[in-house]
């Protein structure tokens, strides 16, 4: 049994396209905020992009990494699809703006 604390799922996002391809970010901690702002954890350079606009936290109802479209008028797409918040699971495409995201994988 896990202790409550204890995140047992965390994973890493690598970048496809849109600038720095091939770099990873982990998504360590319990919120990752992807956006335009220097201060972000994830900082893009997309004009297109928000400030602040998207987040993945973890979800101990699911339990595993949801990401969450921070009302952004571009919006936030998971595998092709517009979201405004969807589960996460390994090998899913995340894209934001020109920016294509895959989660390669899940450590536990």
């Amino acid at each position: 049994m896990s202790d409550r604390n204890t995140r047992p799922t965390a994973g890493r996002l690598e970048i496809l396209k849109g600038g720095f391809e091939g770099m990873t970010n982990d998504i360590d901690g319990d919120e990752v905020v992807i956006g335009r702002n220097p201060t972000t954890d994830i900082t893009l350079l997309d004009e297109g992009i928000r400030r602040e606009h998207a987040r993945v936290l973890y979800d101990e109802d699911v339990p595993g990494n949801v990401i969450e479209d921070l009302a952004s008028t571009n919006g936030t797409k998971v595998n092709g699809k517009r979201i405004r918040t969807a589960p996460l699971s390994e090998g899913d495409k995340i894209q934001i703006e020109q920016v294509l995201f895959r989660l390669p994988f899940v450590k536990d």
